[in-house]
């Protein structure tokens, strides 16, 4: 089962020298304080939420191992070119004197990030500074949900007749939710589900459906990728197509879109229209051949 919950963030926080060590056991090279600018997201808690949900406190538990490395986009677009920060470490934070609607002390988890100082994220800086940019939202995966009256999976109607956030004899029903399984990422989000949402937490809707579009996104952009190298066979520039896969890999979509463009007017200069050329097919597979136009 996959849960998109919101949270919130807190702003800038101290940087020392373990910190900088944790932040530079995930970089490329070694980064200098002053290029680095650190803060603090309340990723989830075990209070119920809006949507009649919890975390478990072993849930949470499970899932601090499991946030740290992953990064931080905006409003869950899943691209390479909206990441903007990246968790290094985590921590659950028990506060002490304050219970949930279930009973149990308060504790919600933690998770420090990191993005490095440039001209392109100064804006998002200071907005989070700001108290602009506070809400966030985690995407993750659970194998149970577990109702709160009957113990069954609140989803199975057959078994489980409950409705989450209804009151029976006295008694509130919301899913628990148990197993941590995976965690995709965190995602600055405008409004959150979770009720102590801040730059410290949030969730929202059905990551299935985020996972399907990003599913149709990496088919796209195959199909893209598949289409460049067979025009650049055809194109006259001469270009092997083992160099062609290799480079095109490497390219996102602009520049994909960039070099099919600088192809296609290339074999309607020589050509006029797309030939057949049966050496350039035999050495394509017909599933690369076939691959722009799948949807």
């Amino acid at each position: 089962m996959n849960v998109n919950k919101q949270a919130g963030v807190d702003q800038g926080i101290a940087l020392d020298e373990t910190e900088l060590g944790l932040i530079n056991a995930m970089s490329r090279k070694k980064l200098a304080p002053e290029e680095v600018y650190t803060f603090a997201v309340r990723l989830c808690d075990n209070e119920v939420d809006r949507d009649g949900e919890r975390f478990a406190t072993q849930t949470l538990e499970e899932l601090a191992a499991l946030f740290v490395g992953k990064s931080g986009i905006f409003d869950h677009q899943w691209s390479a070119g909206r990441q903007t920060a990246r968790i290094y470490r985590t921590e659950l934070v028990r506060e002490e004197g304050t219970s949930t609607a279930a009973g149990e002390p308060l504790c919600y988890l933690k998770g420090y990030a990191y993005m490095v100082r440039t001209e392109g994220n100064r804006d998002l800086i200071a907005e989070i500074e700001g108290g602009i940019k506070k809400e966030v939202s985690v995407g993750c995966a659970v194998a149970e949900a577990r109702c709160s009256i009957c113990g069954e999976n609140i989803r199975d109607k057959a078994k489980c007749p409950h409705e989450k956030g209804r009151e029976y004899g006295g008694k509130l029903c919301w899913a628990e939710l148990l197993q941590a399984t995976d965690a995709y990422e965190w995602s600055f989000v405008a409004v959150p589900a979770q009720r102590n949402a801040g730059v410290l937490k949030s969730w929202r809707g059905d990551l299935r459906q985020l996972e399907r579009e990003a599913a149709l996104g990496r088919k796209y952009l195959q199909s893209l990728k598949d289409e460049v190298v067979r025009l650049g066979g055809v194109s006259g520039f001469g270009l092997e197509q083992s160099t062609l896969k290799a480079v095109v890999q490497r390219l996102e979509e602009p520049e994909l879109n960039a070099l099919k463009r600088a192809f296609e007017g290339q074999v309607d200069k020589l050509w006029g229209v797309e030939p057949q050329l049966p050496g350039w097919e035999e050495q394509t597979s017909g599933e690369s051949r076939d691959g722009a136009f799948l949807i």
